[in-house]
């Protein structure tokens, strides 16, 4: 009994060292995960800490951003103002509409910024436009100009339906227009005939679009970019007018005057390049040479041909004097009623004037446009009769071709303009 118990106390012993030196190991082990423990709590904490605090920075740019863009003013005058459709986008809405500004979203790119399509919800189809910067004098009024912008309606101009104020540069948000521009439908037509009535068609909205903006707004409104670029085509190809952001509202004193011409080459009115003021009569220019693309089917201008027919509107007027409209006409409207040519080529000469003040107004553009198109819809005409009976309906065919006269102040001018473009001045 006495050799039993003296074997088991030895155990109980053994036991009770193992015990203690176990309890030592949990012990370390415990302390270590406590401390590892407490380290990821304190690190999710700081992480957590610096994300708020990054959310609230960039809530703050923002809020900045919609006040620098003139975002309250716009709030204010949408209350005042009953039935505004217009609506104030969110960054995260177009984001989701784009795909995040997807590169497979991209309609176009353009010297002011990119256009995505997007898609709202409800599936509505929308054109965003991402631009590129904004005029510094127009960042405090450019809430109020959208709020005018939003409400122009007329079938011929694009409409803008909101705008995000909450990034550096705002987006515009425009309807969506699916036959693409007129730029494309004229360079990029695959030898598709484009009929002349088709041509004068888009003309005459074109050109009643730019009148509306001129003269039937409550503030007059210039273009200042217009080409066949920013003339979309819509289902049924009627012109869309479009790509008139921030910085088109008519200047009401010199100090509003632009110190920097901006625009496209081949487009800019010389009078404009000179004194750096944009008036409606530069639109009128402009537009001058879009009627000469619809006649012609060339470019308004090309680097890699001649000096002389490096510009389109140079070459317009040298084939007038010499009499050779024929020769630069577009193979697809050559066979077409002249008469209605000769009259688009007039009007196109008369929109081209060195001086703005010798130019029609848009308003006497679109009412010749327009007269010229029902002549062409007349079923006499459409049945295509004798010449004589041609020109009882049309007039007297217009003397154009024999009383031009081109002086060589515009070509100098003209040439000069074209130089100072290529060498970056």
């Amino acid at each position: 009994a006495t050799v039993f118990d003296f074997k088991r106390r030895k155990q109980d012993i053994k036991f009770i060292r193992e015990g203690i030196s176990l309890s030592h190991n949990y012990t370390w082990i415990d302390n270590h995960a406590g401390a590892s423990v407490g380290l990821v709590i304190i690190v999710i904490v700081v992480a957590f800490a610096c994300f708020i605090q990054e959310r609230r920075k960039l809530q703050n740019m923002k809020q900045n951003y919609f006040r620098q863009h003139g975002g309250l003013i716009l709030f204010e005058e949408m209350k005042e103002k009953q039935g505004v459709t217009f609506k104030i986008f969110s960054e995260e809405e177009l984001q989701q509409a784009t795909n995040k500004f997807s590169e497979q979203q991209v309609l176009g790119h353009g010297g002011h910024g990119t256009v995505y399509k997007g898609l709202l919800k409800g599936n509505v189809e929308v054109a965003v436009k991402r631009c590129i910067t904004v005029n510094e004098q127009h960042k405090k009024e450019f809430g109020k100009e959208m709020l005018i912008l939003s409400q122009i309606n007329h079938k011929n101009i694009l409409k803008l339906l909101g705008c995000c104020l909450e990034v550096e540069v705002p987006m515009l948000v425009y309807e969506f227009v699916p036959n693409g521009t007129l730029f494309h439908l004229i360079h990029s037509n695959h030898g598709r005939r484009i009929p002349l009535a088709t041509r004068l068609g888009i003309a005459h909205e074109s050109a009643d679009a730019l009148s509306y903006l001129h003269s039937s707004t409550s503030t007059p409104i210039l273009h200042g970019d217009v080409k066949s670029s920013n003339i979309l085509l819509d289902g049924d190809y009627k012109a869309k007018v479009s790509d008139f952001g921030a910085s088109i509202l008519a200047p009401t004193d010199e100090s509003q005057f632009v110190t920097l011409v901006q625009g496209t080459c081949g487009y800019l009115d010389p009078e404009y390049m000179q004194t750096c003021q944009l008036t409606d009569k530069s639109d009128v220019y402009s537009f001058g040479v879009v009627l000469l693309e619809l006649l012609t089917g060339k470019k308004p201008f090309s680097l890699d041909a001649s000096d002389q027919e490096k510009s389109l509107s140079m070459m317009f007027m040298s084939a007038v004097k010499e009499n050779k409209l024929q020769e630069i006409l577009d193979d697809g409207i050559k066979q077409d009623n002249m008469e209605i040519i000769d009259e688009i080529a007039e009007l196109a000469k008369q929109c081209l004037e060195m001086c703005g003040t010798n130019r029609p107004s848009m308003k006497e553009v679109a009412e010749k446009l327009d007269r010229s198109r029902k002549v062409m819809q007349h079923p006499w005409v459409q049945l295509q009769q004798e010449p004589e009976e041609n020109e009882s309906l049309l007039g007297q065919r217009s003397a154009m071709v024999n009383s031009t006269v081109v002086s060589a102040e515009y070509f100098s001018i003209e040439k000069e303009a074209v130089t100072s473009l290529r060498s970056g001045r």
